[in-house]
């Protein structure tokens, strides 16, 4: 049971690191491009992992520069193991005791607890049950507050339009997955590769005016 149970968390770990990777920093000039290559709202990513059956819908909020600000997934594990969770991830530098606030449509507000942190995210966790998943489909939008290093909060609010239909609806197929997946990482590398251009280029600058 418990080998069980460490496969579960193991694997909506390795789920929620998908949105690392789709949130990753890129340069603000490049941030509309990168927008236009993230799944935008609510959408559903399965897959099979390990004799599990995994399915992941998700919504991913970056900010100008396309650095995640907040990644939101509601994972469902079945197979070998069965497990339901709903996670969310924020950036690091958070104080981890408050935890992460819940709040849908101005009700009263739920703790997330971290589980992990990552050296470029958090991680908070609670069971995802019938009712959490029935207070999304009813509601509109809901605010996720973060308390960062300076000890002020950061409101974040997630419009649930499409939830419904991203939840009861099909998954992406993988091709659609795999094709996203490649065209950001190209673009990342790209990125990568313009930046080093960009800082030699500054550093022989540099030397020919000593």
């Amino acid at each position: 049971m418990t080998s069980l149970r460490t496969n579960a968390y193991r694997l909506s770990v390795m789920t929620a690191s998908v949105i690392g990777f789709l949130g990753a920093a890129l340069p603000a000039a490049n941030a509309q491009q990168q927008q236009q290559q993230l799944p935008q709202g609510w959408f559903k990513a399965c897959s099979k992992q390990e004799d599990v059956d995994i399915c992941n819908v998700q919504n991913i909020t970056t900010a100008g520069n396309g650095q995640l600000v907040t990644g939101i997934s509601l994972i469902d594990l079945r197979g070998k193991v069965n497990r339901k969770v709903f996670q969310v991830t924020v950036p690091t530098g958070r104080l981890v005791p408050p935890g992460i606030g819940l709040q849908i449509d101005g009700g009263k507000a739920q703790k997330l607890d971290y589980v992990i942190c990552f050296p470029d995210r958090c991680v908070a966790e609670v069971p995802m049950t019938d009712q959490l998943v029935a207070s999304f489909k009813k509601g509109s939008d809901l605010t996720l507050t973060s308390i960062n290093f300076q000890n002020q909060p950061n409101p974040i609010k997630v419009s649930l339009q499409g939830f419904s239909g991203a939840f009861d609806g099909p998954p992406l197929k993988q091709s659609d997955i795999e094709d996203r997946q490649k065209k950001l990482q190209d673009f990342v590398t790209k990125n990568n590769e313009d930046f080093a251009k960009k800082l030699k280029e500054e550093q022989d600058k540099a030397k020919a005016a000593n």
